[in-house]
């Protein structure tokens, strides 16, 4: 058979398309499913050895030379058509502004508001820290030492050089170097939270290498589980702005508390997506693990210079930007961070809204 010459034609023909429907209806019909070159691959299963042998890489080559023909006159048609449309559009610069404002304010610039508006209700202050840290405070004190095998699960960016006293630097993995920081600088009793961004080396739908953590610390004497319980639920409650909130505390690992517990809570989907509200025990209802806290180590505690015998202390942590999607609906964290205006138009506040919880937690049921 005379692949050549098929191939030839098909190629001038290709050449020939003026516009882009007509170059799809030319590989429909060469490569479709019923396409003349896709009959000729199917002919390959009838041949002896001998003769697939010799007709195969005749065939393959003639679909790799049409595929390729295609692709380019396809990439030809379009790049004519963005000239045009190039050359032909203008912008009046001289018009004048929309009066609409356009801006608008970030999911997690929101998120951050509400927060604080809530924990400033039940009497926390906000904290600080540097976001380029030192392993001392982001590690060490926190009890995890050079050889502890959870420096390796926050996957670190570590960077060139060293602090005077030779600790090495990075960017830090969460907010709860501001824990010690706070500790040292102010002792106890001590109730704040600790909003920021923190890195690690992750990307995906729900991890990206920078995101938003908020850190929440309580340090007073007789300090038990029951205060930790409470204050998440107070607070789960007031965010999500829903009483029907249920948390199961379930027993995990963290170095820097001990007890340490995962917080769960239970959500149904609705509307194609998770809306958090009711036990994950209820009929249509899920368990969804959404924080991890615990009671705060007594190493902790004495890196901060407290005294365990005196002090105790709990500790919890969250992404502002997990939260975000739970709340208003997001499905891919990465999109937080793409700069896209129109999903900061569509998912974004306008720029005097208030945080929804401002009238505060005292004033709920």
């Amino acid at each position: 058979m005379d692949y050549e010459g098929i191939g030839t034609e098909a190629r001038e023909r290709i050449t020939a398309a003026q516009d882009l429907p007509a170059v799809e209806a030319l590989r429909i019909a060469l490569l479709g499913k019923a396409g003349s070159i896709s009959a000729l691959l199917k002919t390959l299963g009838g041949m002896s050895p001998e003769a697939r042998a010799s007709e195969g890489p005749r065939i393959h080559a003639l679909r790799e030379g049409v595929t390729a023909a295609l692709t380019a006159r396809k990439d030809a048609l379009e790049g004519a058509a963005l000239e045009q449309r190039l050359a032909a559009e203008r912008i009046d610069l001289t018009l004048p502004a929309p009066l609409t404002p356009r801006g608008t304010v970030h999911p997690v610039s929101q998120v951050m508001d509400e927060l604080a508006e809530i924990f400033a209700d039940l009497g926390f202050a906000v904290a600080s820290g540097p976001e380029i840290e030192d392993d001392w405070h982001n590690f060490t004190a926190l009890n995890m030492p050079e050889s502890h095998p959870a420096r390796a699960m926050h996957d670190t960016f570590y960077l060139e050089g060293e602090t005077d006293d030779h600790r090495a630097l990075l960017l830090r993995t969460h907010t709860s170097p501001v824990q010690i920081r706070s500790m040292l600088a102010d002792g106890a009793p001590l109730r704040i939270i600790a909003p920021g961004r923190v890195y690690r080396s992750d990307s995906d739908a729900t991890h990206t290498p920078m995101f938003h953590q908020i850190e929440g610390l309580v340090i007073d004497k007789g300090i038990h589980l029951g205060h930790l319980k409470w204050t998440l639920e107070t607070f789960l409650k007031a965010f999500f702005e829903r009483d029907d909130i249920v948390l199961r505390l379930r027993p995990s690992y963290f170095p820097f508390t001990e007890p340490s517990v995962e917080i769960d809570t239970g959500y149904s989907w609705q509307d194609g997506r998770r809306v958090v509200g009711g036990s994950g025990d209820a009929p249509g209802h899920s368990w969804m693990e959404l924080l991890g806290s615990g009671m705060i180590n007594a190493r902790v505690l004495a890196a901060g210079g407290l005294d365990p015998d005196q002090w105790q202390g709990f500790a919890f942590g969250v992404g502002v930007d997990r939260l975000a999607m739970l709340k208003y609906g997001m499905s891919d964290l990465r999109a937080f961070f793409d700069g896209d205006a129109r999903w900061a138009a569509h998912y974004g506040f306008a720029a005097l809204d208030v945080p929804t919880l401002s009238a505060g937690v005292g004033a709920r049921p």
